[in-house]
């Protein structure tokens, strides 16, 4: 799967699963970084939509998620 950035260059992404996921778990998600942003797939839906994220955005998400 290929992404595109706002200056219209094309990035192969290169996805990695959460360390709070196993393989044999129902839920797990996995990201694929790319110049100027943060992409997030459903692994068990490898072919379906994904989101993207700012890295300010995806930086305060961390932040937040690690401190729960």
């Amino acid at each position: 799967m290929s992404a595109k950035s706002s200056s219209g260059a094309t990035f192969e992404l290169t996805w990695f699963k959460s360390s709070y996921s196993t393989n044999d778990g129902p839920s797990c998600v996995e990201v694929a970084v790319v110049p100027g942003a943060v992409r997030v797939r459903d692994s068990k839906d490898v072919r379906g939509p994904h989101l993207g994220f700012g890295p300010d955005t995806w930086a305060e998400f961390v932040a937040y998620a690690s401190a729960r």
